[in-house]
């Protein structure tokens, strides 16, 4: 079996969810091993108790950086014994992103190899790896936090996309909350009191206008209402009620304009909670050459956010790609496609050897 596959399942193995922080660190200690064991020199870079694995040039650049994470979200014990069935590697983090993990282990110790054979040394080395812990949360404390400690020339977040689609463009985050309020009364008498769950449902359709927009491939701000909490007895008018909005948004939207629009439109009091950056490749000559190695593929957007939006922070151009998983990250049939893995490998390693 090829090593890369041997390596992601050893990795699936470790149930490195945030439940298990234990796991995560297990799983990190076992990738500095394997730089150890192959002469490969790798810095651990922790900011509040997440930690970053780093292989860098000894002056802390390099020309081109891989970006991937190994933490992943819950699952039960047994989605954590990987599978191969039907040219399909199955288990908790086999597409997101332990696959890509192992992938950039493999590249950079190949690199590595390479480069003793012809008498150079890492200083030579033409791509880098950042593994972070903690895209699943948001990524701050790893990726966000390790990216303020090297320099790159070119980013390759091996985090969606396929061997079909190049991603540049994500769209960024906007998580509101909207807090309606009211008056107790008890619920035989409610013209006694004020009903905030209803202040509230009559704010929601004002601040849903602002997300009656249209664009080709649905490539516009979306609102989505994924919580509310309200109310304390079935016999009593409620207080309080407050709702949770996932927004996602593109370059062409003003979302400092649109707030204020919600704002000036509703009765009740709205907080932006967490704003999230959107990610846009940038111009760069390693876009073009990898597109050749690649045989053209589409050049794309995702409505979906990686670490990748960091990059944009840091000036670094960049781009997120990778193996086939059919859509199944975060399921219980979870898997990376076998074909589509080798021949990510194949590409990336022409890639990078052809910048030696």
């Amino acid at each position: 079996m090829h090593e890369l596959l041997t390596l992601t399942q050893e990795l699936i193995r470790f149930k490195s969810m945030h439940s298990r922080p234990d796991e995560i660190g297990n799983c990190v200690a076992f990738i500095e091993a394997y730089f150890t064991r192959h002469g490969i020199g790798y810095r651990r870079f922790e900011q509040n108790g997440i930690p970053t694995v780093l292989v860098l040039r000894p002056d802390g650049s390099v020309p081109v950086l891989l970006m991937s994470h190994i933490d992943v979200v819950d699952a039960p014990d047994e989605l954590f014994e990987p599978r191969v069935e039907n040219g399909q590697l199955f288990g908790r983090g086999s597409i997101d992103d332990k696959y890509a993990a192992a992938l950039s282990m493999v590249l950079v110790k190949e690199q590595i190899e390479r480069l003793k054979a012809a008498g150079k040394s890492q200083a030579d080395l033409p791509c880098g790896i950042l593994i972070s812990g903690d895209e699943e949360i948001g990524g701050k404390n790893g990726a966000r936090a390790a990216l303020s400690q090297l320099k790159a020339d070119f980013a390759i977040a091996l985090d969606g996309g396929n061997l079909k689609k190049i991603v540049v463009k994500e769209k960024g985050i906007l998580r509101l909350k909207l807090v309606a309020r009211g008056r107790n009364a008890h619920g035989a008498r409610p013209w006694l009191g004020e009903n905030a769950i209803e202040k509230l449902i009559a704010d929601y359709f004002k601040l849903k206008v602002q997300f009656e927009v249209s664009a080709p491939e649905h490539w516009h701000r979306t609102l989505n209402f994924s919580r509310i909490q309200a109310g304390k007895a079935a016999n009593q008018v409620p207080d309080y009620a407050e709702a949770l909005f996932d927004v996602r948004y593109t370059e062409n939207d003003d979302m400092d304009a649109v707030v204020a629009a919600i704002r000036s439109s509703i009765r009740g009091e709205l907080e932006i909670v967490e704003r999230e950056p959107l990610f846009q490749g940038g111009e760069t000559p390693y876009l073009e050459k990898l597109l050749a190695l690649a045989g053209r593929p589409e050049v794309g957007c995702e409505h979906g956010a990686s670490d990748a939006r960091f990059l944009s922070e840091f000036g670094i151009p960049g781009i997120v790609w990778g193996a086939d998983g059919d859509n199944s990250a975060h399921s219980p049939q979870e898997h990376v496609n076998i074909d589509s893995l080798l021949a990510l490998h194949a590409i990336l390693d022409r890639f990078l050897t052809g910048l030696l």
